[in-house]
């Protein structure tokens, strides 16, 4: 079911949702559940009583509501005809469930009912613009107008970003003409002013060249250029930072007392588009993860799911092969950026075994001199994937090895701290005794009961020790630098970048398929656009009993804007494109060259 917008003769918009009947009847006036895609009917069931009904009162269930089927449409163009009921099999409009329904949903008198999944689109929404009215005053009209548009259209993504603007997301550039034609005409009806679209980037890094682009082996020459390229951004990395000659980075807080060793490489490309495709199952890891780790009360994790899991796992070990990535599946730390993106972190120091293989062993929480502190490291992980240092980009296939943790220091000066408070609340323990001996004898009942909330004071000492001895220890480590946890954090950060920095770093560029449809008179003329925007041809095929060929190629998106109207314009209207997202592909980089000409 989905939802779409029809006029009604008060020239009020109002929702009309589009759905099939898949088992039943469906009659004006009935009560009926209304089941969101991420439903659980397993869980559910428990909290409600058996052979309940809509009709009924119920207690809340996550992503489950009640209503009344108002009104029922037969659709008939741009017409609609009043309905009483419907039986299964056909199709017809629901009004009345604009309040329940967000983008799709089931609709079921039983709430056993299993939901249906969402819909899926093969246009995936990469082209964004932040919107903002001309004048602030009506920007609630605009909120609400976003929201009607994220109803009506099932394909655009709205959103709200860290500095709180508002942003849609589409599908390209037709697509993104219409969303903005539709929120100034039909859903908030204000004047709005858009930004020019915002081309996402990715950031990787590759492996050093062993050939040029004419496939023969790199000379002296330009391995000296390599060298010197190399050194130029070595030269960036500030004094204090250790650089191995293989890449490896050493630093340390800046209050010297823990030390990190961290190293980047960059990931096999069918480990990358794996990581791409089971972003949700390694959200839903990540959740287990942490109810784990937080000592919460977890439910019990279906078997499909953890059957999903260990296949992804042995994904993993089949593409990660060969000697620099032994046991790297067993030691993976983390997913990155915001915990289920392309990049990888590895623990390989002594004295951590905590993985993200948790949930299929449901190993409880590891206890060792790292613990404190390593949500730390992992959000200085996260941090670095979520803006690399060439643009301020996300990252994407880059792997993070953690060779060294030392924390000698800490530790030496954590156990001196806890030393300090320990023997500070024994002192404040004997003067509360000085003082409850020194109380004068007319006053029994109460040096009775102060001598009683003492001795209460006296039993829960040991938590309370511990507690004030680690934030005490906490605060003195907490020096002219900030706390510890924060230096970290900032540490792992910049160790992180500067490990991308001395490896070979590229951009990657948003690619569409485009298959375009055209004549053989014009085919020259769409071979010199594409050529013209940097597109590919990776096809062509006559269409059978037809003069039409069938053009394929690649085209990135920062050169789509403007692509079909020039198109068009230059083959007269024989040629129509069709543009769809495919994949990242890493942009070469640009080396300048001169060319010497001798004439005889």
């Amino acid at each position: 079911m989905t939802l779409k917008t029809v006029k009604q003769e008060a020239d009020k918009e109002s929702f009309i949702a589009f759905a099939r009947v898949f088992s039943g009847v469906v009659r004006r006036g009935q009560k009926i559940f209304v089941l969101g895609p991420k439903y659980d009917p397993a869980e559910s069931l428990n909290k409600l009583p058996s052979g309940c009904s809509a009709a009924d009162d119920l207690p809340s269930i996550p992503h489950m509501a009640c209503c009344t089927l108002e009104n029922l449409y037969l659709l008939m163009g741009r017409g609609l005809e009043d309905l009483e009921e419907v039986p299964s099999g056909n199709v017809l409009g629901i009004g009345g469930l604009q309040e329940f329904v967000l983008k799709s949903a089931t609709l079921s008198t039983s709430p056993a009912c299993p939901p249906f999944t969402p819909l899926n689109f093969e246009a995936t929404p990469i082209v964004r613009v932040a919107v903002e009215p001309k004048h602030p005053s009506e920007m609630p009209q605009l909120v609400r107008g976003m929201k009607l548009l994220n109803q009506a259209d099932p394909c655009v993504q709205v959103l709200i970003q860290e500095t709180g603007e508002h942003v849609l997301v589409t599908a390209g550039e037709v697509h993104l003409q219409r969303c903005l034609d539709d929120l100034k005409e039909r859903f908030a009806k204000i004047q709005i002013s858009v930004s020019e679209p915002i081309i996402p980037f990715r950031e990787t890094i590759t492996r050093p060249p062993k050939v040029d682009m004419v496939n023969e082996e790199i000379g002296k020459q330009q391995k000296v250029a390599v060298i010197h390229q190399a050194k130029e951004d070595q030269n960036k990395i500030p004094e204090g930072v250790q650089v191995d000659s293989d890449g490896l980075i050493t630093m340390s807080t800046p209050n010297k007392y823990a030390t990190l060793s961290v190293r980047a490489m960059p990931l096999p490309e069918e480990v990358t588009q794996l990581l791409e495709e089971n972003s949700d199952l390694i959200r839903t890891m990540e959740q287990f993860n942490s109810s784990l780790n937080e000592d919460k009360k977890m439910h019990e994790i279906n078997q499909k799911i953890l059957d999903r899991i260990q296949e992804f796992k042995q994904k993993l070990e089949k593409n990660l092969q060969g000697r620099k990535w032994r046991n790297a599946v067993d030691q993976i730390w983390s997913f990155g950026p915001r915990k289920c993106g392309p990049n990888i972190l590895l623990s390989k120091f002594e004295g951590y075994k905590k993985t993200v293989w948790q949930c299929l062993d449901k190993t409880t929480k590891e206890v060792s001199k790292y613990r404190d502190f390593d949500n730390s490291i992992v959000s200085g992980f996260q941090l670095a994937t979520l803006s690399g240092p060439m643009c301020e980009e996300p990252l994407m296939g880059v792997c993070f090895i953690v060779e060294k943790w030392d924390m000698n220091k800490a530790e030496e000066q954590m156990s001196a701290n806890r030393q300090d408070s320990e023997e500070l609340d024994a002192t404040e323990q004997t003067k509360n005794e000085d003082k409850v001996t020194s109380l004068p004898s007319s006053y029994p009942i109460e040096s009775s009961s102060e001598n009683k909330k003492l001795q209460d004071g006296s039993q829960d000492s040991p938590n309370s020790s511990e507690k004030s001895s680690k934030r005490k220890g906490e605060t003195l480590l907490a020096d002219c630098y900030g706390p510890f946890s924060g230096q970290l954090i900032a540490t792992m950060k910049e160790a992180c970048r500067y490990a991308l920095q001395v490896k070979p770093q590229r951009l990657m560029a948003a690619m569409y398929t485009c298959e375009i449809m055209a004549t053989a008179e014009v085919l020259g003329r769409v071979y010199a656009v594409l050529s013209k925007r940097e597109g590919r041809v990776l096809q062509e095929e006559m269409k059978e009993g037809t003069d039409m060929f069938i053009i394929k190629a690649v085209l990135p998106v920062a050169e789509s804007f403007g692509f079909a109207d020039e198109i068009r314009k230059r083959t007269s209207g024989l040629a129509s494109p069709q543009l769809v997202f495919s994949h990242w592909e890493v942009k070469d980089l640009f080396i300048p060259f001169v060319l010497v000409i001798y004439f005889l």
